[in-house]
């Protein structure tokens, strides 16, 4: 047996009691209350008693909302409106509408009740006289119902809210770990207590073939913080194994006192679990919240893992596609792939949104896909070209546009204008349309300087490869004439990262 059948019982915890607040200027009144209702109780809690003696005493005590859930409150105290006053001042100034206010008096000629009900905002009228145990008991279990009950409404509310809040912070993520660690954050947010989680997922299409426990963990919070991101089951501590291993047994969500395990199984029969640990208990409609929560999340989830998938044989596609031209030309092994490497650091530098980065990355290499249009004689030739074959071979420029830009595609469409414009120059005497500055586009002006530095340091058929300090001397003769110069400056403050690439992907 894995697990038992039966539920673990909740820890039993004592539950806090009720907040009473008795204002009255006279003693008696605060002794014989609590006596009369010193073992009173009601929804399983007792109750506490708070003294004030006056209007002005409550103020101070009465400086943050929400402390009391009832407050016995006398008329007449240091002037004969201060209870009224004091009423104002909870409702109107406080803003606290919840907790529930009875009158009491002593005089009910100087306050006359059906003037008072109408015009404050309080619960209950009463006579000083009604101090009996039946009558109390009356007020209590009426007022603390009704603040009960108007608790459980502001919690669904705020429950609400924060669910909302959550769903919007998870479903803004832009990829799968990104998302992962947002679903762990946003589950302890909006449970309103200390969590710990792991997001994990296991391929069923793996699991059938060969590694039934092999499971690939997402996200975590510091207390998991030791665990790899791949981790088998028996990898796993034990209440979070344990977890696991019942969710994908029974293929549902599967909770205890202090922990809340989540399961969803995709249509393409894809695991995905999410376990979040407690330091107290929770109570049954936050862990309802909790399960509302985890099936948006596993939609959105869901979604995002096509996505992924779609824009990974995007980008595999993309890349075959910039190997293969790189293969027929004079290019060396890895052009492409470096220029996109280093059109995404010139990207970020320049604060472009992360998004345009992460399609620059996949367009750049395809800055000389027009060279599919261009003879093999020339595009190999092993010297200096004649004034034909260079007006043929800049017609790539041209080709590479009428290719690409007849996709809708974003990442084509950058791309399209990336072949077409990444050999004009910011002086205007580039080609093939003469643009200068910032007529250029900013993706295309990058991917420029990514293609001079890596085209000089790598070999041709006609000539040997140069060193990076001399195709970085290159950049700083060109900067303003044939480069944009902030461009030029932000390439050649980070000679650092290019030294750093060039010693893990050296040209060929």
């Amino acid at each position: 047996m894995l697990f038992d059948d039966d539920e673990t019982p909740a820890p039993v915890a004592s539950l806090p009691p009720w907040e009473i607040l008795i204002v009255d200027d006279e003693q008696a009144v605060h002794q014989v209350t609590e006596l009369v209702m010193s073992d009173f109780e009601f929804d399983g809690r007792r109750v506490r008693f708070s003294h004030c003696y006056s209007g002005a005493e409550a103020r101070q005590r009465l400086d943050r909302p929400g402390e009391f859930a009832l407050i016995l409150l006398d008329v007449v105290m240091e002037s004969e409106h201060a209870g009224l006053d004091l009423v104002r001042y909870l409702r109107d100034e406080l803003g606290d509408q919840n907790v529930r206010i009875v009158l009491r008096t002593g005089q009910p000629g100087q306050a006359p009740q059906s003037l008072v009900l109408k015009t404050y905002d309080i619960n209950d009228y009463r006579e000083k006289t009604e101090l009996t145990h039946a009558k109390l008991s009356t007020v209590f279990y009426a007022g603390l119902r009704a603040y009960r009950d108007l608790m459980r409404l502001e919690r669904a509310r705020q429950g609400l809210r924060r669910s909302i809040d959550a769903i919007t912070h998870v479903c803004d993520s832009d990829n799968l770990r990104h998302f992962c660690s947002a679903v762990l954050d946003q589950a302890s947010a909006l449970m309103g207590h200390a969590a710990e989680g792991v997001c994990a997922s296991r391929l069923n299409a793996y699991a059938a073939a060969r590694q039934g426990s092999r499971l690939q963990v997402l996200a975590v919070t510091p207390a998991y913080a030791d665990l790899g991101p791949e981790e088998s089951l028996d990898h796993l501590p034990a209440p979070v194994r344990d977890a696991f291993v019942r969710c994908m047994a029974e293929q549902a969500d599967h909770y205890g006192p202090l922990y809340y395990a989540c399961y969803y199984r995709t249509r393409d029969g894809n695991e995905s679990l999410l376990y979040m640990s407690f330091s107290e208990v929770v109570p049954a409609e936050e862990r309802e919240l909790l399960g509302l929560f985890a099936a948006n999340v596993a939609i959105t989830y869901e979604k995002l893992l096509a996505r992924e998938e779609l824009e990974a044989t995007q980008s595999a596609i993309l890349h075959i596609l910039g190997e293969a031209l790189e293969n027929r030309s004079a290019a060396s092994g890895g052009h492409v792939e470096r220029v996109g490497e280093i059109a995404c650091m010139l990207a970020q530098a320049v604060d472009m949104p992360a998004e345009t980065v992460r399609q620059l990355r996949q367009a750049a290499p395809l800055h000389d896909i027009g060279h599919a249009g261009i003879p093999d004689a020339i595009l190999n030739l092993p010297g200096p070209l004649d004034a034909e074959q260079r007006a043929r071979m800049q017609g790539h420029s041209d080709i590479g546009w009428q290719m690409l830009s007849r996709s809708q595609q974003p990442v084509l469409q950058l791309a399209a204008r990336i072949a077409h414009e990444h050999h004009e120059r910011w002086d205007g005497s580039g080609y093939p349309q003469g643009l200068h500055g910032a007529g250029i586009s900013l993706a295309a002006r990058i991917t420029a300087l990514a293609d001079f530095v890596d085209a000089m340091v790598s070999p041709r058929c006609y000539r040997p490869a140069h060193t990076l300090q001399h195709a970085l001397e290159e950049v700083r003769e060109g900067s303003g004439s044939r480069f944009d110069p902030a461009l030029a400056n932000v390439l050649l403050q980070n000679a650092g990262y290019l030294q750093d690439l060039y010693r893990r992907h050296p040209p060929t």
